[in-house]
């Protein structure tokens, strides 16, 4: 029987890399992008390989998309909730419109994604749900609040879903959690500030441009969107899965003092599990 994986967020990036990765490894892939029929005849090369239209802002594009998994298969190995997109901004400068942005896509997409797509991984045999957090997900980070707080919140979803998928569904629960990525993600980010106005000559003037500078330096060799899709591969064959995993050792040398005593979330989820389901 073919594994069947659908991945938001895959028209570029991780999710793309990811999506081709496991077409490559004889997975049936339905990539989630807002250009199919771009993507499909780029990509016509991958048979295994099918572009379907989901918007995760829009709960009735991920169910049209579900179904038509479901029709055609009737049931789903592995989602892997995928998009997203960050925001370098104060929150005493961002605008509520760029708040909502960050959210509607980050933590309602997600929750979005997983509604819709929760039947058709009843229905496997041993369902799995992955979902792109981030080490800023467990890490704050000086005005990158707004993101990270995006992060935590689907940080806490999936940790809170965990504590009962397995036993109620047989459905894994897992948040990768990258660095730095050599995608269009981090250009995504400086490009809105641009096209926003660029740093403001304010209060935050300073901080934005220590930032941008340590950043560069730290992350001048980031992470390719290829060797996270080996992670994700590897992650999916795992006998025993782990709630979180780490892309890279530079994300988990940054996160090290927030996980060292539970680097993979495990055991803390399997007490909370036992002190609130087990008489």
């Amino acid at each position: 029987m073919n594994k069947i994986i659908a991945i938001t967020g895959a028209s570029s990036g991780i999710g793309l890399a990811t999506a081709l990765k496991f077409a490559e490894e004889g997975w049936i892939v339905y990539a989630g992008t807002r250009h199919a029929e771009r993507d499909q005849t780029k990509y016509s090369d991958q048979p295994n390989l099918h572009f379907i239209e989901m918007e995760v802002t829009k709960p009735e594009s991920l169910e049209q998309a579900f179904e038509v998994i479901k029709q055609k298969h009737g049931y789903m190995d592995v989602l892997f909730c995928n998009a997203g997109f960050g925001l370098l901004r104060a929150l005493g400068q961002a605008t509520f419109e760029e708040i909502q942005a960050v959210f509607d896509t980050n933590v309602y997409g997600v929750m979005h994604t997983i509604r819709a797509g929760l039947p058709l991984l009843r229905k496997a045999n041993s369902g799995h749900l992955i979902a792109t957090t981030s080490v800023g997900g467990l890490v704050g980070q000086p005005l990158n609040e707004i993101y990270c707080a995006s992060k935590f919140a689907v940080e806490g979803l999936l940790e809170s879903l965990a504590t009962y998928y397995k036993p109620a569904f047989n459905i894994d629960v897992t948040l990768l959690e990258p660095g730095a990525i050599g995608t269009h993600f981090n250009n995504t980010v400086f490009a809105h500030i641009e096209k926003t106005g660029g740093i403001p000559d304010d209060e935050y003037k300073q901080t934005y441009d220590t930032i941008i500078n340590t950043f560069s330096k730290r992350n001048s060799v980031p992470q390719t969107s290829e060797s996270v899709a080996d992670v994700v591969l590897q992650l999916v064959n795992m006998e025993t899965k782990p709630l979180r995993i780490r892309t890279s050792d530079k994300a988990e040398a940054f996160v090290h003092y927030k996980v060292s005593n539970d680097p993979t979330g495990l055991e803390g989820m399997l007490n909370t599990r036992k002190l609130q389901l087990e008489m």
